[in-house]
């Protein structure tokens, strides 16, 4: 039968318990976190080209996330249609009732 010392159970737990004590310090000491320095003073000013600056961000920032949904939606759409594609060439390859029982296969050609 193994045991294991106590030692080695207690050891993950006390740097996992420090660890967290640590993030929270860490988080409780932080203070205000802003935006970045453009988009503050860009939303912040009513010119109209620091709302275009502002306009250009939100653009910017909603193709970012659309574009995994596109790459993965363009590749689950072309693995669709290949296996659409295989399955109807392995339909007109096969027999269309199923049978051909006693019907003799065509002859193939000599080559001389």
């Amino acid at each position: 039968m193994l045991t294991m010392p106590n030692r080695g159970l207690r050891r993950p737990a006390v740097c996992c318990l420090l660890a967290t004590g640590l993030l929270l310090l860490c988080m409780a000491s932080g203070s205000e976190a802003f935006g970045c320095p453009n988009c503050k003073d860009a939303v912040n000013t009513a010119d109209p080209e620091g709302l275009n600056v502002a306009r250009g961000y939100f653009y910017s920032i909603l193709l970012m996330l659309a574009m995994p949904f596109t790459l993965v939606g363009s590749f689950g759409i072309y693995v669709w249609r290949e296996m659409r594609r295989q399955r109807q060439s392995a339909d007109a390859v096969s027999p269309p009732d199923g049978g051909g029982q006693g019907v003799a296969p065509p002859p193939t050609a000599a080559v001389p």
